[in-house]
């Protein structure tokens, strides 16, 4: 978002900026679908138009009590009848009812307010996930959090602020200058206007000013926080370097910057509330000595000057409020113009206006030609063209960078390609609906992620309305229910966030459960026991080698023994394939495919296997890693790390 944007707030784009948020909030306060919304809104208006009449009213209670105590009150005066002790019951009863209004105005108007605030952060949450892989892989969660946190509440401020602050000053401010003419005289309304003018002015200048470190302080605070999440999910990593120190330092040097900002913050608050007071005192302080000069000349009573103070501080009242609006106002735009442009980031992939739900008969995939990449610069895949039967296993295997998980990610449909097609059963993927897309196919990925949950609940996730005796039973399939009974817990042990409190195998067959649980008819496993050791590795591909019968399976693999078996291997380079073919036809052919199984079969010390490109010759293999084989015994294609 542009500084400008932010921090400029009177130039003519920041001003129709504000309009622009005000506008997106107001259907909140008036839906056409929710007549009951429409209904609170008019009965708080009402609430807070009576509790304005008792407002203005009720210093008349007041001069009354004082003039029927000084005995200046006129014998035919109506009041003289309630007496003194009458009089200061009723101005006791009027500003109980006042306050009691105001309280009843946001007793009705609160569930107006929490509706728009629940709402508001339920689209924002369905946004994000609307939101394409792209736009999350380079988003950071700490500021994104933080962005979303205080634009919500910004919502449910500036919905209160729409009815009862600005209309209501305007109101009361009206009814006392009418009192203050009629009772009085036009000086004490010109002197009372002026001082609102100059109070107004005074506060609008300091809080343009105010509301440009309070940007630079959120902005801090935002990093500050982003710093400390990013570093507690990288717990482990930081642990592995001893950064702590490191982190710390990093962590403190963002808040330092945030207790600059901070401490301006205060220092212009402080410099914002005296010049207020000044102004307001001073207002004061003139109407006082006129209404003193009046007594004394008597064309006053001593219950008119009480009664003149007590306007002058009814009118402090909301003009205090008003600097505070202002103030919140500024921020709530701030905010909020953050959040909506968040709302406004466009949905990389969405369903066609005319798209059906996936109809899977047989579950044939086909690669059509199919042309990406994620920048136009640089293409990932050219031409790949793959066709995997209906319960055929297909390998596809290369180099890092060669566009073997883009096919996975193209696939699930998490980008859209640009050129050629991906269909399932003969249907385009870009014609079906995501949801029955997503619904079809089953992932299981190289570090399964756990919810911060049960094992219950993350096995669930692949069918929530799944029975126990089906989630037991697709754990035993997995392998993993006689480990769940072992624990104290059992199915309700928490496995703490991202599933860390598991071990890597743990995880992978938690992941298989769900897998197996939801039973899709197509499966994509993505390099889905790279991550393990050679042991755990063996027997979940046993596991694997199980879930994927009777499914059509496309696997993406660095090991090429986890392989052999597949009914088809597809070598990828540089987003071409180069080999094709099934473990038996690719070694026959004793080209790059058998050169690699060679290389990883005779596990050859010092020397790493590398993928030629088309049209180069075999190179020489180059050492790895300082010229040894890596711990977990998988060779690495060149250039991967």
């Amino acid at each position: 978002m542009p500084p400008s944007r932010m921090t400029d707030w009177n130039s003519p784009a920041a001003r129709k900026n504000g309009l622009n948020v005000v506008a997106k909030v107001a259907p909140y306060l008036w839906p056409d679908d929710q007549p009951w919304v429409k209904r609170r809104v008019v009965f708080a208006l009402l609430a807070l138009l009576v509790s304005k009449l008792i407002a203005v009213g009720t210093p008349f209670f007041y001069k009354a009590a004082v003039d029927a105590l000084s005995g200046e009150a006129d014998r035919a005066d109506m009041w003289l009848a309630m007496g003194a002790v009458g009089l200061t019951v009723a101005y006791g009863m009027a500003r109980l009812m006042n306050v009691g209004f105001q309280q009843l105005r946001d007793v009705i108007f609160a569930a107006v307010g929490q509706r728009a605030l629940r709402q508001l952060a339920l689209e924002t949450f369905q946004h994000m996930h609307a939101l394409s892989l792209r736009y999350h892989i380079t988003r950071k969660t700490g500021g994104l959090s933080r962005i979303i946190e205080r634009g919500v509440k910004g919502v449910e401020f500036l919905l209160r602020f729409l009815l009862f602050s600005i209309g209501p000053l305007l109101l009361e401010l009206l009814l006392i200058a009418v009192v203050l003419t009629v009772v009085f005289d036009l000086w004490y309304l010109a002197v009372v206007f002026v001082t609102i003018g100059l109070y107004i002015w005074f506060t609008f200048k300091v809080t343009e000013w105010r509301v440009k470190i309070r940007k630079q302080m959120n902005d801090q605070d935002t990093d500050a926080n982003q710093k400390a999440i990013d570093s507690l999910l990288n717990f482990e990593t930081v642990k592995y370097f001893g950064a702590e120190r490191r982190e710390a330092e990093r962590y403190d040097g963002a808040m330092a910057g945030y207790e600059q900002a901070a401490l301006k913050t205060s220092y212009s608050l402080a410099f914002l509330n005296f010049g207020q007071s000044l102004l307001i005192t001073a207002g004061l302080v003139i109407v006082m000595v006129m209404a003193a000069v009046g007594v004394q000349n008597g064309s006053l009573t001593v219950g008119d000057f009480v009664m003149v103070n007590a306007y002058m501080i009814q009118i402090t009242m909301p003009l205090n409020f008003l600097g505070t609006v202002y103030r919140e106002i500024r921020q709530a735009l701030v905010d909020m113009a953050e959040m909506f442009d968040l709302l406004e980031q466009p949905a990389e992939v969405k369903d066609a206006p005319d798209a059906k739900p996936l109809r899977v008969k047989g579950g044939e995939v086909v690669l059509d030609d199919v042309r990406f990449g994620y920048d136009a610069e640089r293409p990932v895949l050219k031409g790949v063209s793959v066709r995997v039967g209906a319960g055929e296993t297909v390998a596809i295997v290369g180099p890092s960078g060669s566009g073997k998980s883009t096919i996975g990610r193209l696939l699930f449909r998490f980008y859209d390609v640009t050129g050629g097609a991906i269909r399932i059963d003969g249907q385009d993927l870009r014609d079906v609906t995501q949801e029955s897309l997503h619904a079809q196919i089953g992932v299981v990925p190289q570090d399964t992620v756990l919810f911060n949950d049960t094992i219950l609940y993350n096995i669930a996730y692949g069918r929530p309305e799944a029975a126990r005796d089906e989630i037991e039973a697709a754990a035993r399939a997995a392998k993993i229910h006689d480990f769940i009974l072992s624990l104290p817990e059992g199915y309700e042990t928490q496995v703490g966030e991202r599933g860390l409190k598991l071990s890597g195998g743990e995880k992978q067959r938690v992941g298989i459960a769900r897998t197996l649980l939801k039973n899709p008819p197509i499966l994509l496993l993505d390099e889905a026991t790279s991550a393990l050791d050679t042991e755990t590795e063996r027997d979940i591909q046993t596991e694997l080698k199980a879930m994927g019968e009777g499914r059509t399976v496309l696997t993406i693999a660095h090991r090429l023994s986890t392989i052999a078996d597949a009914d088809r291997i597809v070598v990828l380079v540089k987003g071409e394939i180069v080999e094709e073919g099934t473990h038996a036809a690719l070694l026959a052919q004793n080209g790059r495919y058998a050169a690699l199984w060679a290389r990883q079969a005779a596990e050859i010390p010092d020397e790493e296997p590398r993928l030629a490109h088309p049209g180069e010759e075999e190179a020489k293999p180059e050492p790895a890693d300082g010229g040894h084989l890596p711990a977990d015994g998988r060779w690495r294609w060149s250039g991967e790390t």
